[in-house]
């Protein structure tokens, strides 16, 4: 089962916090720094990451992004 991880990105101010999911942690961080995806990081430039975890199910991954 491939790799899965939950992350959270804020903006240079700190005052947005977002909660994702995916299974290319490095692609998907790159992704919101190019203002790619979603859109609620593009609006907020939401693109520093704090935090993450990983998970050897990616499935497990996306459980806890709701979690959160």
């Amino acid at each position: 089962m491939p790799k899965g991880y939950t992350y959270i990105l804020s903006n240079k101010n700190k005052t947005v916090l977002y909660v994702g999911a995916t299974r290319d942690l490095i692609k998907r961080v790159e992704d919101h720094k190019s203002k790619v995806g979603a859109l609620f990081t593009k609006k907020y430039n939401a693109s520093i990451l704090l935090y993450y975890e990983q998970f050897e199910d990616y499935r497990d991954a996306f459980r806890r992004e709701k979690q959160l």
